[in-house]
């Protein structure tokens, strides 16, 4: 009776640790499909919309125009202005953020004490945490007058290069945080046999850690790009609305957010060719943040090193 009286309650127990570990199931489930959902809603609302602007416009004219004056009466719908704009700035910034990331990242990681690392790690990481509208103002009230003007001749006051110095500032935290990671995780036992064979410590720190982190490094990068590309703010306030296609990063530009911003604050009435622009602009955004991505996990399964 009493090894009955057991089994019963040791299947009973089975039972509830089953319903448990289902009831867990279904809601992590859940929790993750909301993520997919939410980006297929995200494709389906902008296609949709980029439908009916493609029907109107050729996609040919959409990619390969020079001029992008949607909201003028001669309207012409060329998005390699915005992209010219949007790329420029991102290279500016991935300019700023990679090297001086990836530093950060190899002090943290080889260099810093425990006690260093705790103050200066979150100080880096609170760089992303400042309101993007902050980065807008210094750029323009305090960054292109005070020191771009003085240092280089024809510098508007709205301009890409300031732009682009501000987004690196901000993705510098993406590149530090993910690249101190990686190193992090790299065996001591790499370390060791360096120091055995007499390397020096910057010869541990550029020679082993640093190509043994490789793929993390790489996917910061990365992804701190796609973050620039999707820059908003400093954009608009910084970088102005003028859709011209041009190299010069001290002219005034307008790159893809700042547009579907501009439209999006109710320049365009709805239902209009001008109002289904931004969507195609934003599908259009949405591809090459996707690309990168893809090529962000390419890179760190093809550099991943297994230990």
């Amino acid at each position: 009776m009493v090894l009955s009286a057991r089994a019963e309650e040791l299947k009973k127990s089975i039972q509830r640790r089953r319903t448990l570990d289902r009831v867990f199931h279904t809601i992590f489930l859940l929790a993750t499909s909301v993520s997919t959902v939410t980006l297929v809603i995200i494709y389906l609302t902008l296609g949709l919309e980029s439908f009916n602007f493609f029907s109107q416009v050729s996609i040919i004219e959409f990619l390969t125009s020079t001029k992008w004056t949607v909201l003028f009466a001669d309207k012409h719908f060329g998005i390699l202005p915005l992209l010219n704009a949007t790329m420029l700035t991102s290279l500016i910034a991935i300019a700023v953020a990679a090297p001086l990331g990836v530093m950060i990242a190899l002090y943290l990681s080889e260099y810093a004490s425990a006690t260093t690392r705790s103050i200066v790690k979150p100080l880096v990481e609170t760089l992303a945490g400042i309101p993007t509208v902050v980065y807008g103002y210094f750029a323009l009230y305090f960054l292109t007058p005070s020191l771009l003007k003085p240092l280089f001749t024809g510098v508007q006051s709205h301009n890409a290069l300031a732009v682009g110095l501000m987004i690196g500032v901000l993705i510098i935290p993406i590149v530090a945080s993910i690249s101190d990671d990686a190193m992090k995780v790299v065996p001591a036992d790499l370390r060791l046999a360096a120091y055995a064979m007499g390397a020096r410590k910057s010869d541990v720190a550029l020679r082993v850690v640093l190509p043994a982190a490789l793929s993390g490094v790489s996917a910061s990068i990365i992804l701190a790009f796609s973050r620039a590309t999707g820059e908003t703010m400093i954009a608009v306030i910084a970088g102005g609305f003028r859709s011209v296609l041009s190299f010069n990063v001290g002219d005034s530009m307008e790159t893809m957010t700042a547009f579907i911003a501009q439209v999006a604050t109710g320049d365009a009435p709805h239902g209009t060719i001008e109002y289904q622009s931004l969507f195609a602009v934003g599908l259009f955004l949405l591809l090459i943040t996707a690309v990168l991505n893809y090529i962000g996990i390419k890179v760190v399964k093809r550099w991943a090193i297994r230990y």
